[in-house]
């Protein structure tokens, strides 16, 4: 038997549902924050503050907001303080980078309630990231997820460079996994699987969520487009059963600290995929696309997301 096919509005894909399929994701947007990060020039406060609004009205229930890393690291989220009291508003989570206490304090005391830390899969990137070395890494997070959770905070943790590393290369499965189950230990809510390079193959992706083994609302994926993957490697998380996919409006964002990373996975592209195998979103695909198209323009130059240049007609 044929699955149902609904035919489409103009601009949206056709809906042919897959078995096996969730029938629901939760889009963790992060292109206020990881998005923004690394533009050379810094975006005004209120520019982010309307692109968060906007990301908002256009259905995404979670948005990454910003980091309170010191301003030295990441001058381009130096506003944080301002930032948030702007945006606190919002009926949506705003989870938000805290790299320690001093970080979680300041995010605490604007009322955060949703934070996230920023571990490492290997030696080379936590030296680079964080100049220390994985375990002094997870040392300095233990007592930050401990108040946090204390606090009633939920708590997310990133793990960088789970497929590939720029430095050490391929990076083995049960390295991944053994930094993983360390994070859950200490109280990590869920966890973030990252491919900060781009080097990761659906096969490579399964590999790894069937050896970590943890119920699948505990994990999300970030997938990096370098090498054209990051659709097809969340199609395979897809048919493990995850259902939370970090993605960047726009496409917008890499990782400063890894050279060879490129742009997120733009989150129309992962849309308009989730939108033709019938999975909901809750995102409404035009208005995201406006949005974008918007904040391209305040960047001064075309979106790198392929959806947002054939809908929106960029060049």
């Amino acid at each position: 038997m044929t699955s149902p096919m609904t035919v489409p509005e103009p601009g949206l894909p056709m809906t042919v549902p897959e078995p096996g399929l969730p029938t629901r994701v939760r889009i963790h947007e992060v292109g206020a924050r990881d998005g923004l990060q690394n533009e050379k020039s810094t975006v005004p406060t209120e520019v982010k503050a309307e692109f968060v609004r906007r990301l908002a009205e256009a259905g995404l229930t979670t948005i990454e907001a910003t980091s309170f890393v010191h301003p030295k690291w990441v001058p381009q989220l130096a506003d944080a303080e301002q930032l948030f009291p702007q945006v606190s508003d919002l009926a949506v989570d705003l989870p938000v980078l805290v790299p320690n206490e001093r970080g979680l304090d300041r995010a605490l005391a604007l009322g955060a309630t949703r934070v996230a830390v920023f571990a490492s899969a290997t030696e080379s990137f936590a030296k680079a990231n964080l100049n220390r070395t994985l375990d002094e890494a997870l040392a300095m997070f233990e007592p930050v997820v401990g108040r946090a959770k204390a606090e009633g905070v939920h708590v997310r943790g990133y793990l960088s460079m789970c497929f590939g590393d720029p430095w050490e290369g391929a990076v083995p499965v049960p390295q991944v996994v053994r930094v993983c189950r360390a994070l859950l230990d200490m109280g990590c809510d869920e966890l973030s699987l990252g491919d900060t390079i781009g080097v990761a193959t659906p096969g490579h992706v399964r590999a790894l969520l069937t050896e970590l083994d943890v119920p699948v609302e505990k994990v999300g994926v970030h997938f990096h487009d370098t090498y054209g993957q990051a659709l097809a490697n969340t199609y395979a998380a897809l048919q493990h059963g995850v259902t939370t996919v970090d993605a960047s409006a726009g496409g917008l964002g890499g990782c400063p600290y890894a050279k060879s990373a490129t742009g997120n996975l733009a989150t129309e592209d992962l849309v308009w995929m989730l939108q033709g195998l019938g999975i909901d979103t809750g995102v409404d695909l035009g208005r995201l696309v406006a949005t974008s198209a918007w904040m391209a323009e305040h960047l001064g130059r075309p979106s790198p997301s392929r959806t947002v240049r054939a809908l929106s007609h960029q060049e």
